[in-house]
């Protein structure tokens, strides 16, 4: 996959495929979009010859994904990465020290084109969370783009390298390019219906099974394809704005004038 939810982090056109290795460096990570239509072969060819105007041939509706049950999963244990200073070891603690207190956790990511205001579920998945707040406050060391280990925002300056409209806007990169990783990765929180059945939602990229690492994406639909496969921890709005991000002129699946996130703020309410 990509760091688009499955290019590299980016969602694929047919169902999230499983890539092999667990490797920083491998496919990037992306989520794909669910397959709706299958069209019949093009035109009919030999109509012209016979003096009649080509008539294209019926498309055939395949059945959109619908909601099921989700029943929460084993968290898996993954290897840590050799090199990460931490080896693995970043609690919901270590990523929270020092906040002010209150109730909710909350991710302010302020765009170009506005700001998002992300409410955590630290209760259901607090590594994912652990790991975002620590990414996006600078605290958790994580593998620059120049092979360092270091302590610093990851995700200010960032954009979001990877827009479907209609299924999800794809960022957290630090390359810029859908194939960045942090040097490291966490184990997929899949908890109890976690449906991915609306816009906002606020979900990690990966490359296959427990590879998630510093690549988010964040519905602009329902996405009930994606159920079981993808962490969901957080939701942001307000819809409009993931709406206009979603809307940006694209070429295929790359923005021409990139949203960019100017930073990412974490704050209790």
């Amino acid at each position: 996959m990509r760091s688009d939810l499955f290019r590299h982090s980016r969602p694929l056109l047919l169902l999230p495929a499983l890539w092999l290795g667990v490797a920083c460096d491998s496919a990037p990570p992306e989520p794909a979009p669910a397959p709706e239509r299958q069209a019949a072969p093009g035109l009919v060819t030999n109509a012209p010859a016979q003096g009649r105007a080509p008539t294209e041939r019926p498309k055939m509706e395949r059945p959109k994904p619908t909601k099921q049950k989700v029943a929460a999963k084993p968290v898996a244990e993954v290897k840590p990465s050799e090199d990460d200073p931490l080896k693995g070891k970043w609690t919901l603690d270590d990523a929270t020290k020092g906040l002010p207190e209150g109730k909710d956790l909350i991710a302010t990511i302020e765009t170009d084109l506005g700001s998002l205001e992300c409410k955590l579920f630290a209760d259901k998945a607090p590594i994912t969370v652990a790991n975002f707040v620590g990414l996006a406050r600078g605290v958790r060391p994580w593998k620059t783009p120049e092979g360092k280990w270091e302590k610093k925002p990851a995700y200010d300056g960032t954009i979001f390298h990877r827009i479907i409209k209609g299924f999800m806007i794809q960022g957290g990169d630090a390359k810029k390019n859908g194939s960045g990783e942090a040097g490291y990765v966490i184990p997929d929180e899949v908890w109890e219906d976690a449906n991915h059945d609306r816009a906002g939602l606020l979900c990690m990229a990966n490359r296959g099974k427990n590879t998630n690492s510093a690549q988010f994406f964040i519905t602009d639909d329902a996405a009930y394809h994606l159920d079981n496969g993808y962490t969901i921890f957080g939701e942001c709005g307000p819809e409009d704005l993931v709406h206009k991000l979603a809307s940006v002129e694209v070429r295929g699946e790359r923005p021409v004038t990139p949203p960019t996130i100017k930073t990412v703020k974490i704050t209790r309410k």
